[in-house]
């Protein structure tokens, strides 16, 4: 009996493929800002970035999550997904890649600045203690305020169905 194959845009492509399919859609100034990779830096051509992904596994690890996640832009799995290496992940039968995520250098400096803030906020959240008892609001639900303030619809949570539509 033929094992089925999971479905995942990794399986069977080589990591010369996916690092093509990255330069010639984002260039190396982009995988540079996105990825912080010394080889997309520092003497960035495809043979001396092979050789340095292929050396280092967390490097590695990183491109091929960039892949999927911004490239491919498939569905966030769940957290014992995440615990996975890119390549043993799997997504549901019938979920196909989307066009891959416009970006461009002055984006990627935004987005790394709202992370950083986001962060920053929780961790001070996070090291004082709420008072259940008071009339301020707690970080969960300004969180779900935010969540429902803004235009975009709440993700799927049918597993058939992880875009939403």
């Amino acid at each position: 009996m033929i094992e089925q194959q999971q479905n995942n845009p990794l399986h069977g492509l080589s990591l010369e493929t996916m690092v093509t399919e990255l330069v010639d859609f984002y260039d190396w100034k982009i995988l540079d800002a996105a990825l912080r990779l010394a080889c997309f830096k520092t003497n960035p051509n495809m043979p001396a970035c092979l050789k340095f992904l292929k050396k280092t596994e967390w490097a590695r690890e990183r491109v091929e999550a960039f892949y999927l996640y911004r490239f491919k832009r498939m569905p966030k799995g769940s957290a014992a997904q995440f615990e996975l290496k890119p390549r043993e992940r799997g997504f549901e039968d019938g979920i196909v890649p989307r066009k891959p995520q416009e970006l461009t250098v002055e984006l990627i400096a935004e987005m790394r600045a709202k992370a950083t803030a986001d962060y920053e906020a929780m961790k001070q959240n996070k090291g004082s203690r709420p008072s259940y008892g008071s009339d301020k609001p707690r970080a969960q639900d300004s969180y779900a305020q935010n969540r429902s303030s803004n235009n975009k619809p709440a993700p799927s949570q049918d597993p058939k169905n992880p875009w939403g539509k």
